[in-house]
Parts: structure tokens; C-alpha cells; sequence
């Protein structure tokens, strides 16, 4: 009779390959079932119907034919305030450097605190505007006069030219922050506020021999709009305010576009003005 301790049990080396694969297989499925078991799922994103509605496509100019079109009535609604401005009588040549100063002023100034080229030199499809946008109120100033009369023209007109301006804003700002360097800060923090709101308000110092005479009297209505638009959509993005947001780019730029339509609608209807005038002392 053969003792215990002489008998051994051989096994092939293939069957003890496939144990330990089983055996891993197991040890992997048991791994993953905790960790997914662990591993919260992600929280919605709360702030995500600002991109999911039909004002994103307008807001945003994702595409060349809207940028087209609010560029058109940017400067179209420029050239209503210049040439209710200027006199009858004034030479053509004043009207037409008068219109481009005033409809490019901050992106001429911008450009060139920055070391960059001014927006009028930069975009022909911006030059082309003013071109037919000025031949519109020269040849023709009863158009200009409907839509003074008009108030849902005057409404359309405001919401493109607000939308543009936003789009000016945001690019000088980006723009700020590519060409200037941080500071005390961990970004650059009074730049990109002062590009964004020279930005927004910059023609209302052309031409220059106008000097400081524009806020003589106080912060008109679009320079307050277009600095404290401007702050706060730097300091959000620069910020850990944005942290977790997504697309923060896209919904901070659709919130800026909105409180500017909102103000300068609030502003030509008499409902806000955010206007910062002297107070008189009596």
C-alpha cells in the first residue's frame, strides 16, 4: 500500500495557467465593482441652458452671416449718432472720418496700447460696413429717420449692435491677457478690464481733440456698461469662480452680450440710466 506522503498530485502547466487567469478575472471584476461602486457620477451641469436655446445662436455670432449682420448694424447704429451729431453743412470727408473713428475707436486704441494693429486695418469686412453703412445715411437719411421713429427697429438695432460689441469686447480682452503678463496677481488683472472697457466705449473719445470732454460731466451710460461688463467677465474667468463650469468662455460671453442688449435697451427707452454724472452742490 502506498503511504500518503509518497503519492503527489501533478498537474499540467496549461491547467494551472487557466486557474490563475480565472482567479485574476475575479480578483478584476471585484476591483472594478468597488471602485464603480466608489465613484460618484457627475454632477449636471446646472448652468447648461444658457447654451441650449435659440439665443446662443445669436449671443455666441457662431457663424460668419450673423457676425455679418451685427457687424452691418454696429455700424449702422453708430452712424445714426454721428450724423445727428454733426452739422448739415459739415464736408464729407469730416462725415466719413468722423463715422470710422467713431464706430472703430476702441479697437484702435486697444491695438495700439497693445503693440497689435488696429481692428479697421485688420478686418476688411469691417471697413466694407462703414462703407455701406455710410452711403446708406448719405444717399439715403430717411432710412435713419425710420428707424428713429421705429421703436421694434430701434430694438433690433440695439440687440445686434450690443451683440457686436460684446464680441469686440471679448476679443480685446483675450487679447489683453495673450499680451500682458501677471504681476502681483497670478494673472493680469487691471489690463484686460481697462481693454475691455476702452473696448466698449473707446469712439466716444473721437476724435481725439475731444480730449476728457466725454465724461466731463460723468460715466455715460455705455461706459459703465462696458467696464463693469468687462470686470466681471475677466475676474470670472481668471478666477476659481469658473472653476467646474463648463464651456465658462462661451456662458460668460452670453451673459455679457445679455446685461449690454439689457442696458442699452433700458437706456434708449428712459427705463435705467446707469449714467455716473457730477452731482451738483446747490
Amino acid at each position: 500500500m502506498t503511504s500518503p506522503r509518497c503519492y503527489q498530485a501533478s498537474y499540467p502547466a496549461s491547467v494551472l495557467l487557466v486557474r490563475a487567469l480565472v482567479l485574476l478575472q475575479f480578483v478584476v471584476v471585484a476591483v472594478l465593482a468597488k471602485q464603480s461602486k466608489d465613484e460618484e457620477p457627475p454632477p449636471p451641469d446646472s448652468t447648461a441652458f444658457l447654451l441650449q436655446n435659440p439665443l446662443t445662436d445669436l449671443l455666441l455670432m457662431p457663424t460668419a452671416g450673423v457676425r455679418y449682420m451685427c457687424m452691418f448694424c454696429y455700424c449702422f447704429y453708430h452712424g445714426c449718432k454721428v450724423f445727428a451729431a454733426l452739422p448739415k453743412d459739415a464736408a464729407p470727408s469730416y462725415k466719413v472720418v468722423s463715422f470710422v473713428m467713431a464706430s472703430t475707436g476702441g479697437g484702435i486704441l486697444v491695438p495700439i496700447f497693445l503693440n497689435g494693429i488696429p481692428v479697421v486695418l485688420a478686418n476688411d469686412a469691417l471697413a466694407l460696413s462703414i462703407i455701406v453703412s455710410y452711403a446708406i445715411h448719405h444717399y439715403f437719411p430717411v432710412i435713419r429717420d425710420v428707424v428713429a421713429q421705429s421703436k421694434i427697429l430701434t430694438v433690433c438695432f440695439i440687440v445686434l449692435f450690443e451683440v457686436f460689441r460684446a464680441g469686440v469686447a471679448v476679443n480685446l480682452i483675450g487679447l489683453a491677457n495673450k499680451n500682458i503678463g501677471p504681476s502681483v496677481f497670478g494673472y493680469p488683472l487691471f489690463g484686460p478690464i481697462i481693454a475691455g472697457g476702452v473696448a466698449g466705449c473707446g469712439g466716444a473719445f473721437f476724435p481725439l481733440n475731444k480730449g476728457l470732454d466725454p465724461i466731463k460731466a460723468g460715466l455715460a451710460t455705455p461706459m459703465v456698461s462696458a467696464i463693469t461688463g468687462a470686470a466681471a467677465f475677466h475676474i470670472f474667468l481668471s478666477t476659481s469662480l469658473s472653476d467646474g463650469v463648463i464651456d465658462a468662455t462661451d456662458k460668460a460671453r452670453f451673459c455679457l452680450a445679455s446685461y449690454l442688449i439689457i442696458c442699452g435697451l433700458a437706456k434708449a427707452f428712459g427705463y435705467v440710466d446707469m449714467a455716473i454724472k457730477k452731482v451738483k452742490k446747490e
